[in-house]
């Protein structure tokens, strides 16, 4: 019985976003709860809460596609758990590699590209990654955006840091920058170039704080959070995140 109001309550918040005029564009995700939700669970490796939402990611993939979704931003792993032991850490690491390898395989349509700090992987995880998103040069579907290492101030700094390095290769003085610099600049050399700030932020687990996710691309989006730890993330959870969406009137800031 339960299944089947789920099934009449997607149908009807299908229905009702098929006509709204504000869709994402892009939609970032932190996937969070996957420990709380093994444990919760009861199974004895906390691990396997992070394979469950690793199997989870295809399938809200395809919803992403089916709602017009054009890039999704997923943080798998933060700068900050690098500090975790390293009998939660590696363990973790490999079931990322994995999922990567899954989605950038041949049966898949998406396109990757791996944002993070990748030099501070170990080496055999990092090259798993770059190779990974190197299969999807090419292809025609959603742009996946893999956050791996990443951090908010990292990326900001890592910007900075390679504007400054680009205008010295050049010759550009730093009191010649300082005359121009801009925040198109800084913008140019985020992980995330070329590509549109997300409109929609979720986040699940209950948790509503950004901790360092995008923190510059996401000045302007629009945030929602659900209580549901990310295995048990459903379609219908993310249609309602589309309709709250829909319904709000964006002010960018204003």
């Amino acid at each position: 019985m339960r299944d089947l109001l789920y099934s009449v309550y997607e149908r009807k918040l299908s229905r009702e976003l098929s006509g709204a005029a504000e869709r994402p564009r892009h939609v970032a995700l932190m996937l969070d709860g996957n420990r709380r939700w093994a444990r919760d669970a009861g199974l004895e490796d906390v691990n396997d809460g992070h394979r469950a939402g690793a199997a989870k990611i295809s399938d809200l993939l395809e919803w992403c596609d089916e709602a017009g979704v054009e890039v999704v931003t997923l943080w798998l792993l933060s700068t900050d758990n690098l500090s975790r032991p390293a009998d939660e850490l590696e363990p973790l690491l490999q079931i990322i590699a994995d999922v990567v390898d899954d989605l950038s395989g041949p049966s898949t349509r998406w396109r990757l590209r791996v944002v993070g700090a990748l030099d501070l992987l170990p080496t055999p995880i990092s090259d798993r990654l770059t190779a990974a998103a190197a299969r999807t040069v090419g292809r025609t579907g959603l742009q996946l955006n893999v956050a791996v290492c990443y951090g908010g101030r990292q990326e900001i700094a890592d910007a900075v840091r390679k504007l400054l390095l680009q205008h010295a290769e050049s010759g550009t003085s730093i009191e010649e920058l300082a005359e121009v610099l801009d925040v198109d600049h800084i913008a140019a050399h985020l992980y995330t170039s070329g590509q549109p700030d997300p409109d929609l932020v979720i986040r699940t687990s209950g948790e509503q704080r950004l901790s360092g996710f995008l923190l510059w691309q996401s000045a302007h989006s629009e945030f929602w959070f659900c209580e549901a730890y990310w295995p048990e993330f459903r379609r219908v959870d993310f249609l309602r995140a589309l309709r709250d969406f829909a319904a709000r009137h964006r002010r960018f800031g204003s």
